[in-house]
């Protein structure tokens, strides 16, 4: 049999199922505050790198790239067509000027040189013998010519003295006239004999020349393949580093052909390359600064090629500390090279996040929350960037790589 439930039982349990679903809800609250700040992307700011806009001055600069290469290298090439028959010296040696670095077979160019000694001598021979003849054949004609003249002067004797016994009725016209014209005959023949004779010391003259000339050309040519014949002997011109060399015996090397290359490694340059695009705005003598990790090295542009090649121009910067421990030869580096100087402006720290002249959106930093800004930059160098418009002097600019955020307008910072 049923009966009924005291009224105080039933409030009892009332407020047990009261306090059951407060609980609950208090539970629900709590779970959903917890998921949303899960949710809630953050940011702590020690990971942060911040910048804070200030007023100043950039030395405006054109980024370009570069890398280290030994202040001096020279290669040696082969003078001659030949083959490699030793090598004495390894990649990386030190070598003192005229150190033997490798050798080639020589035969065939010293056989050859040979020859040449003994056509230089032929030659010497063949000028010796025609100065002799020379001499000879003017020896001969000064003698007729000295016999001519003691006909001719014989011959105006006679004509005087047929002149004077003409005179004293002793001899006749005709016989005058005859010896008269013989005279004549003779002064015309010896003046031609003297002109032939003149004539033939020009020709002489210049024979020999032109002999002469050609043993000297000779001697040149003599000159250079002994030059050649020693250079084939591959050794250092000077005191460096052999940096590389052509280590396989027996390999036939062309003339011309490189065999080996030193270096100069206590001392660098860098070779940069920039778009021809800023070919304007760099030329010899501007100033440039070369980073190799957190270093920065002061240098100058050197050298620059006039043209541009596949869409860059070259150029080399002479560092004032050439020898920077940390330089090493093939050594990729950055390179700013300066073009103008931008004083009181707006700036703020050069990072990752500046890739040229636009519009960017930048996070600043806003009490404890990070808000996207658009922000326009305009030149910069390896440490500032100039602020357009968007920021003022004192905010603080998040300068670290922050791509993975771009959808967010808004992110949580704790400390």
């Amino acid at each position: 049999m049923d009966r009924e439930i005291p009224k105080t039982e039933r409030q009892k349990a009332l407020c047990r199922q009261i306090v059951k679903a407060s609980v609950g809800v208090a539970i629900c609250i709590v779970m959903v505050g917890l998921l949303v700040s899960l949710m809630q992307t953050s940011l702590r700011r020690k990971n942060l790198q911040i910048s804070i806009v200030d007023r100043g001055t950039i030395e405006v600069s054109v980024n370009a790239s570069g890398k280290v290469a030994p202040a001096f290298e020279e290669i040696i090439n082969s003078p001659i067509q030949s083959r490699i028959v030793e090598v004495y010296r390894k990649g990386g040696d030190s070598v003192d000027a005229g150190t033997p670095i490798l050798k080639l077979d020589l035969q065939t160019a010293d056989t050859d040189y040979r020859k040449l000694l003994d056509e230089e001598q032929m030659r010497k021979l063949q000028l010796e013998q025609l100065r002799i003849t020379i001499r000879a054949k003017l020896s001969e004609m000064e003698m007729k010519l000295k016999v001519s003249r003691m006909e001719l002067n014989r011959k105006e004797v006679e004509l005087r003295n047929e002149r004077y016994l003409d005179s004293l009725g002793a001899g006749t016209t005709d016989h005058v006239r005859q010896v008269e014209l013989s005279y004549r005959v003779g002064q015309l023949q010896l003046n031609e004999d003297e002109q032939k004779y003149q004539n033939e010391q020009e020709l002489s003259a210049a024979d020999l020349k032109v002999k002469e000339l050609e043993l000297n050309i000779f001697r040149k040519g003599l000159t250079e393949a002994k030059r050649t014949l020693e250079d084939a002997q591959i050794r250092s011109p000077r005191k460096a580093i052999l940096t590389y060399v052509n280590n396989e015996i027996g390999a036939q090397i062309q003339q011309g052909s490189r065999v080996a290359i030193i270096s100069d490694l206590s001392h660098f340059k860098v070779q940069g390359e920039i778009a021809d695009t800023y070919g304007d705005r760099i030329a010899v003598g501007s100033r440039v600064v070369v980073k190799i990790g957190n270093d920065k090295l002061n240098g100058m542009v050197s050298n620059m090629t006039p043209l541009s090649k596949n869409g860059v121009i070259s150029f080399t910067v002479q560092l004032e500390e050439d020898n920077y421990p940390r330089l090493r030869s093939g050594l990729k580096t950055e390179v700013y090279v300066m073009n103008a100087i931008k004083e009181d402006v707006l700036r703020i720290a050069n990072g990752s996040y500046y890739n040229g002249k636009g519009e960017y959106e930048l996070f600043v930093v806003s009490g404890d929350q990070l808000l996207k800004r658009k922000v326009q930059l305009g030149d910069s160098n390896f440490e500032w960037v100039e602020v357009v418009s968007g920021l003022q002097i004192g905010d603080e600019v998040v300068i670290s790589d922050l791509s993975s955020y771009q959808n967010k307008n808004k992110i949580k910072i704790k400390d």
